[in-house]
């Protein structure tokens, strides 16, 4: 059980010092992930900076995930459980339009705070609060992975074995520092758990640290 998600990143920056990475790219993904890569980036000395990515939920089951979009038109959807559900074409497309509309909110929002730091031949590590089906980071690692970056890994303070085995080949390496073998929600694993908002994503990334 971590505190919040600055304790998280605490304690993930320290399993992170074992690597002895030179110069890496902090990208925390927005919201939660934002926190935890603040304090990531602040124990490693590194730079942060975020990727945008968008969770898309089932029409008739939003907090299931049937894929995830991001930055520069990327696209990541799970064709099992869209097969599965019966999502149809048309269904989908109407999802990934409502979250492109918040996707590029959140981007002009976020990206008012500072400019983007180049992603082009760095070191990149992905922080989130956690993985759980593992869909919002792939799209994530597909986004920096097209830049391209030199290296990709990605950092989480819990993730189920699943999600662990998942990301092996598909980036450089992967950090978790909790690793349960039944895992429901990522937030059964915090004391605080609440909703990050747009002003505590800024507030991170201007320096400031949050809860």
């Amino acid at each position: 059980m971590f505190r919040n998600r600055s304790e998280a990143g605490l304690r993930l920056a320290e399993r992170l010092d074992e690597l002895h990475l030179a110069d890496p790219l902090i990208l925390g993904l927005p919201r939660g992930g934002v926190p935890v890569a603040r304090a990531v980036a602040d124990h490693l000395r590194a730079d942060l900076d975020f990727v945008l990515v968008r969770k898309l939920g089932h029409p008739r089951q939003p907090e299931l995930a049937i894929g995830a979009i991001g930055e520069y038109g990327h696209i990541v959807v799970n064709d099992v459980i869209i097969k599965q559900t019966g999502v149809s074409e048309s269904e989908l497309a109407g999802v990934v339009e409502r979250e492109r509309s918040e996707l590029a909110r959140r981007v002009e929002t976020y990206r008012s705070a500072r400019p983007a730091f180049d992603i082009a031949d760095r070191l990149v590590v992905l922080v989130d609060d956690g993985i759980a089906t593992g869909a919002t980071m792939r799209a994530a690692v597909e986004v920096v992975r097209s830049a391209p970056a030199a290296g990709v890994i990605v950092a989480v303070p819990v993730a189920p074995p699943s999600a662990i085995e998942s990301f092996s080949d598909l980036v450089d390496e992967v950090v978790v520092v909790e690793v349960p073998q039944a895992m429901g929600s990522v937030g059964q694993f915090y004391a605080d758990f609440s909703q990050t908002t747009d002003q505590e994503v800024v507030q991170a990334l201007l320096g400031r640290e949050g809860g």
